[in-house]
C-alpha cells in the first residue's frame, strides 16, 4: 500500500541520517532532535548528551511511559598517525568490516571540520598470491584512511589531525518517492529517532492516561551505555524502544524471512540480550491487529538493543522492541522506506493512547 509522505517528516528524517554523531558524539543529531522537539515538549540534557523530552501536557501524578531511540551511530576514531600521512583508526560500534575498503569517510580535525579521505584499498596489482586469495577477508587493524597527507607531519600541521577525533561515512540521505526507498547512513538508530518524535508531535494535544518522556539515548552501539542512565532518570513504569533494525529479505529463506522492508514494524520476542516482555508483547500484536496496522515477528539468534537495560532496571520494567526495517545496517549505506516509519508511528501511538495504570499493571 502506498502512502503519501509528509514532506515535514522526510524532511527531518533527512537530517537526523546526515547529523555527523557516531557514539560519545553525538551532539549533532541532538541539535535536530531537539530543533523539532522543542514544539511539543520540555527538553533537557545530560552530561552524556541524552536528551529528554517531557510532554508538555504531562501532569506529574500519571504513569510514565518512556519512549526510547538511540541517537548514536556506528563510526570510526583515530588511533594513530603513520609516518606516510595515513590514519589508523578504530571502529565505534560493531561494523561489518568487509564493507569499510576503498570507501569514502569523513574525518574532523582540531578545527571541528570534518575533512575527505578513502579507506585505502591496495590495488590488486600490488597484492601478493596470498593477499588475493583473502581479499575477501578483512580486519579493521589492517585498514588505514588516506586523506591525502604525505607525511605524519602534513597531516598534523595542515590537515589539523589528531587522535581522538572521530570519523563517520560520507554519505548523504537520499529519497525515491515513488518508489518510497529511502538510502542514507545512521538509519540505525536514526529512523527510530524520527519515529519517537514523530509519535510525540502527534500525541502531544491528546489528554493520555499517562505521562509521556522521550529519550534520545546515546553511545548504545558501544554497550547501551547512555541508556543506563535515562532509564534512572526517568524512572518510568513502561517503555517502548524504537530502533533502526537489520531487514532479513535480501538474503535469508523465505520461510524465515521476519524484518522485510515495506512490511511494517518488527516487534521481536527476543534476540541475544532480551526477552521482550511476553505479555506486553501480545497485547501490542493484538492489538495492531484489532486496529488493522501493519506489524511482523520475529525470533532472533543475535544482536541486542536498549530494552534489555530497560527491562532490568529499577524493580523491572516492561518493554517492548519496535523496529523499522532497514537494510544492510552497520555499514555505509542503508536501505528503508517511508511506510515502515508511517506505520511504527501508527502503532505506537495507539499503543500509548491504550494504555492505562491498569494496563501496565497486568504486564
Amino acid at each position: 500500500m502506498k502512502i503519501k509522505p509528509d514532506q515535514n517528516a522526510v524532511t527531518m528524517i533527512q537530517e537526523l541520517s546526515d547529523a555527523k554523531a557516531p557514539s560519545g558524539f553525538e551532539d549533532e543529531a541532538v541539535a535536530v532532535a531537539k530543533k523539532y522537539g522543542a514544539e511539543f515538549a520540555d527538553v533537557e540534557e545530560d552530561c552524556l548528551r541524552n536528551l529528554y523530552l517531557r510532554s508538555k501536557n504531562n501532569t506529574g501524578n500519571k504513569p510514565v511511559f518512556m519512549l526510547d531511540a538511540h541517537s548514536d551511530e556506528v563510526g570510526l576514531m583515530v588511533h594513530s598517525i603513520k609516518p606516510n600521512g595515513t590514519l589508523r583508526f578504530v571502529s565505534l560500534g560493531g561494523w561489518s568490516d568487509n564493507s569499510l575498503p576503498a570507501s569514502k569517510v569523513l574525518v574532523r580535525n582540531k578545527y571541528g571540520n570534518f575533512i575527505p579521505g578513502v579507506i585505502a584499498a591496495k590495488p590488486p596489482h600490488f597484492m601478493t598470491p596470498a593477499e588475493r586469495q583473502n581479499a575477501g577477508s578483512t580486519s579493521i587493524q589492517s585498514l588505514v584512511i588516506d586523506i591525502g597527507a604525505t607525511s605524519k607531519e602534513d597531516a598534523v600541521e595542515n590537515f589539523g589531525i589528531r587522535i581522538g577525533e572521530p570519523i563517520i561515512s560520507d554519505v548523504h540521505f537520499s529519497y525515491d518517492e515513488e518508489h518510497d526507498v529511502m538510502i542514507g547512513k545512521g538509519f540505525d538508530c536514526r529512523i527510530g529517532c524520527a519515529a519517537l518524535l514523530e509519535t510525540m508531535r502527534r500525541l502531544s494535544d491528546e489528554n493520555l492516561n499517562v505521562d509521556l518522556v522521550g529519550v534520545l539515548s546515546t553511545q548504545e552501539e558501544l554497550g547501551e551505555r547512555g541508556v543506563k542512565v535515562a532509564v534512572g532518570k526517568v524512572a518510568p513504569q513502561i517503555a517502548l524502544c524504537f530502533e533502526g533494525c537489520p531487514a532479513d529479505d535480501t538474503f535469508t529463506e523465505p520461510y524465515a524471512i521476519q524484518t522485510a522492508l515495506k512490511k511494517g514494524p518488527m516487534l521481536r520476542f527476543m534476540d541475544k540480550s532480551i526477552v521482550c516482555s511476553p505479555r506486553y508483547q501480545r497485547y501490542v500484536l493484538d492489538l495492531a491487529e484489532e486496529k488493522g496496522l501493519a506489524v511482523q515477528s520475529s525470533v532472533r539468534e543475535g544482536g541486542g538493543n536498549n530494552g534489555a537495560i530497560i527491562n532490568t532496571s529499577l524493580d523491572g520494567i516492561p518493554v517492548i522492541v519496535v523496529g523499522v526495517p532497514v537494510r544492510y545496517i552497520h555499514s555505509h549505506y542503508g536501505i528503508t522506506s517511508y511506510y515502515d516509519f508511517e506505520a511504527t508511528v501508527q502503532l505506537a501511538t495507539e499503543v500509548v493512547r491504550s494504555m492505562t495504570e491498569e494496563i501496565i499493571r497486568s504486564f
